[in-house]
C-alpha cells in the first residue's frame, strides 16, 4: 500500500509530465481529443505521444494527429511506431515522413500481434523482427529521440522478468533514449523493477506510466490482458460504484493523486499519464502536485 497523502511537501518541486493520446476514429472523438490537448497544453508537458494501432491500423490518423500538433500547438509530439505487418522499407518510409513533418521523437514498439492480444506474434518476413531492430532502424534514418516500453511486472510473452529486462537492455543498446512503463498501481512494483534495471547497467530514464482509472472494470480487464496486477485494495475502493459515475470519478482522482504524490515523495521527477483522451482527471492530478498553467506569449501580451 502507498504512503498517506502529504500534499504540503510538494510545493517546491515541480515534476515533469508527459501525456499519451490516441488518434480519433470519429468526428466526435476528434473534438474530444483536441479539447483535451488544448486543456493540457498550458501545463507545458515535456512531450506528448500519439498511439499507433496494431498492424498499422491507425497509421494515417496517427500521422495526421501528430502533424497537426506540430503545426498548431507548442507541444513536442512523439509518434508511436510498430513493426507489425509491415516491411522494413514500409516502416522506414513512415519514419522519414515523420522527420519531414517536423517530428523528432518516436515511441518504438513491437506492437500487438495482428490477431490481437493472446495470439502468437509473427514478424513480417521482410520486416523488423523485434523492437531493438526497429530502434536501430529509426536511428539509421534520422537523429530521433527514441522511447521504448518497459514492463515492471514483465511483458505477458516474456519467460521471466529477467528475460524481459534482457530485452530492454537490447533496446537501449540499439539506441533507445528513454523508457515508459506499463501502468501499475503498487508503487513498490515500480521501485523493485527500477532496482533490477539499474543493476543491469541500464541508465536511461524509466518513466512511470500512470493511468487515472476512468472505468475500473475496463481497466481491470485490460490489466489482466497486459500482465499488470490489480491490488485487492484498489478493487475494494471501487466496489459498489458500478452505477455511480460521479462518485467513481472522485475516487479515481483520490487514488491517482495518492499514487502520484507517493512517487514524488520517493524521488520520481518525471511522470507519464495515459490520458485516454480525457483531460479533467489528469489536469486535476497535475494541479495537486503543483503544476499550474503557463501563459503563452500571446496571452502574456494580451494581459499587458
Amino acid at each position: 500500500m502507498m504512503n498517506a497523502f502529504r500534499p504540503s511537501r510538494h510545493g517546491s518541486r515541480r515534476p515533469k509530465v508527459s501525456f499519451e493520446f490516441f488518434p480519433p476514429k470519429t468526428a466526435e472523438m476528434e473534438t474530444a481529443l483536441w479539447e483535451s490537448v488544448r486543456r493540457l497544453e498550458p501545463l507545458v508537458p515535456s512531450f506528448v505521444s500519439v498511439t499507433y494501432g496494431a498492424g498499422g491500423s491507425t497509421r494515417e490518423r496517427t500521422h495526421a494527429t501528430v502533424k497537426r500538433m506540430v503545426e498548431e500547438t507548442a507541444l513536442k509530439p512523439a509518434a508511436h511506431l510498430t513493426c507489425v505487418s509491415a516491411t522494413c522499407d514500409e516502416v522506414d518510409d513512415v519514419i522519414r515522413s515523420y522527420w519531414e513533418a517536423g517530428v523528432r521523437h518516436i515511441v518504438a514498439l513491437r506492437g500487438d500481434p495482428a490477431g490481437g492480444l493472446g495470439t502468437v506474434y509473427e514478424p513480417h518476413p521482410q520486416g523488423y523482427h523485434q523492437t531493438s531492430d526497429l530502434v536501430a532502424g529509426i536511428r539509421r534514418v534520422g537523429d530521433f529521440e527514441v522511447t521504448v516500453s518497459a514492463y515492471p511486472e514483465k511483458h505477458p510473452e516474456a519467460a521471466s522478468l529477467d528475460a524481459d529486462i534482457d530485452a530492454l537492455k537490447k533496446k537501449v543498446d540499439a539506441g533507445a533514449t528513454r523508457a515508459i512503463t506499463q501502468f501499475f498501481f503498487d508503487n513498490d512494483v515500480y521501485f523493485r523493477y527500477l532496482d533490477k534495471v539499474r543493476a543491469r547497467g541500464i541508465d536511461i530514464p524509466i518513466l512511470p506510466g500512470i493511468v487515472p482509472v476512468q472505468n475500473f472494470k475496463q481497466t481491470a480487464n485490460f490489466a489482466r490482458k497486459t500482465g499488470a496486477s490489480v491490488p485487492q485494495w484498489l478493487a475494494d475502493r471501487f466496489e459498489g460504484l458500478e452505477e455511480d459515475a460521479a462518485t467513481r470519478r472522485l475516487v479515481a482522482a483520490a487514488v491517482c493523486a495518492e499514487q502520484v504524490l507517493d512517487l514524488i515523495d520517493r524521488g520520481v521527477s518525471d511522470l507519464h499519464f495515459y490520458t485516454m483522451n480525457k483531460a479533467d482527471l489528469v489536469y486535476a492530478i497535475c494541479h495537486l502536485v503543483g503544476l499550474k498553467p503557463e501563459k503563452t506569449a500571446a496571452q502574456a501580451v494580451a494581459a499587458e
